[in-house]
């Protein structure tokens, strides 16, 4: 296969010194999905299975000179965002994606696994105006949802409640992970006319670090081979739920997800 027939998936986002999430979750998750992923880092973490120790972020002119340097030789057909870390960086790449013609999936990254906090309160509003409105899909945990639109969810019936409000900041598509809901794993996907539920059961397994990371990076490679979008998320869902069912322990708290659960 030349390597043009490789569709290429760009994600933007910090990484994880631990491989678990981040950059190193992404990378994974498009190798194994047929896709050739390149990275922007936003940020360096050093980070391990029990939390994050310490974090840095770029400055803005390098993280628009690697995304120039990727996107103006190789192009994308597909972007994926994670950690931005503050205001400034969230301004700077949402005027580059603006710029981009391709489908970019926006993981709001506020707070890691562990609860500690990967992005500044100063830079909320730039993610409603700025970096929300130039999403295809937007895929919120129901924590970021609360510190995004101050909407709290308790169970499925507030799952429309939390999508309506997100879409309200212009994403063409919201998808709500109600992984932290009791029962089934339930997301809701809608564009705000059509409604996706996606079930999936739940694994009764604490090594799910890099879930939100893996799940948004696998729907930019389906976003990147072409899948409209609810099958790409469809696709991704079933991804990610088999890589934390392969989920496994690496150090003395939460291990990350298998990504290469289906090469075992």
């Amino acid at each position: 296969m030349s390597s043009r027939a490789i569709p290429t998936v760009l994600t933007v986002a910090g990484s994880d010194s631990g491989g678990g999430a981040g950059i190193q979750a992404d990378l994974k998750t498009m190798l194994a999905l047929g896709v050739h992923g390149m990275s922007v880092i936003t940020a360096v973490t050093a980070q391990n299975s029990l939390g994050v120790q310490g974090a840095w972020e770029l400055p803005a002119e390098a993280v628009r000179a690697q995304y120039r340097s990727v996107v103006d030789d190789i192009g994308v057909q597909a972007v994926k965002t994670g950690m931005l870390a503050s205001a400034a960086l969230v301004e700077t790449v949402a005027e580059l994606l603006a710029g981009t013609d391709a489908p970019v999936v926006v993981d709001p990254v506020g707070v890691s696994k562990h609860g500690d906090s990967l992005l500044a309160a100063s830079a909320l509003d730039s993610v409603r105006e700025r970096l929300l409105p130039v999403a295809t899909v937007a895929t919120p945990n129901l924590d970021e949802v609360a510190q995004l639109t101050g909407v709290r969810v308790g169970d499925e019936a507030d799952l429309r409640r939390a999508a309506a409000a997100v879409l309200e900041f212009g994403p063409c598509w919201a998808l709500i992970k109600g992984g932290h809901l009791a029962g089934d794993a339930v997301d809701l996907l809608t564009d705000g006319t059509q409604e996706h539920w996606l079930r999936a059961p739940r694994h009764d397994n604490r090594h799910t670090h890099g879930t939100g990371c893996t799940l948004a990076s696998a729907i930019a490679a389906g976003l990147g081979k072409g899948l409209d979008v609810p099958e790409a998320v469809r696709e991704a869902k079933a991804y990610v739920t088999g890589a934390i069912a392969a989920g496994f322990a690496l150090g003395g708290g939460i291990g990350p997800v298998d990504h290469g659960w289906r090469f075992r």
